[in-house]
């Protein structure tokens, strides 16, 4: 809903097989898969790297609740993964059993590195 409330058109998926959970696209330019998140309060989300390899149309959109509050929302280009930091982890789990993955850790701590993703803020430079 929030994207088409900044002139998106939006594209659902019939089948979530390669972590898209809907397609965007504003006054016929680029479009963005986009894969979705939510976690309730601050913890850990992630997202798995075979399925949502870096390329500059994707996006991952960040819901998250907090009792008594309304749904704070946020949208990370997968692109920020290159240059990883406390809040966005890549993790490659060599010789384990998880398979590698893009991970956001959402705490306290991490919440003004959180901030610089606030949907408002990005999406305006699409």
């Amino acid at each position: 809903m929030e994207f088409t409330l900044y002139g998106f058109e939006v594209y659902t998926s019939e089948v979530d097989d390669r972590c898209v959970d809907f397609v965007v696209r504003r006054d016929g330019g680029q479009f963005y898969d986009v894969q979705v998140k939510s976690v309730r309060g601050y913890n850990y989300i992630f997202i798995p790297k075979e399925k949502f390899p870096i390329a500059p149309h994707r996006l991952v959109a960040v819901v998250v609740l907090h009792q008594d509050s309304e749904p704070e929302l946020y949208l990370i280009p997968i692109t920020a993964w290159l240059a990883p930091n406390q809040l966005l982890v890549s993790r490659d789990y060599e010789g384990l059993k998880s398979e590698p993955e893009w991970g956001i850790n959402i705490s306290r701590k991490n919440q003004p590195l959180l901030e610089t993703h606030r949907f408002e803020r990005v999406i305006v430079r699409l």
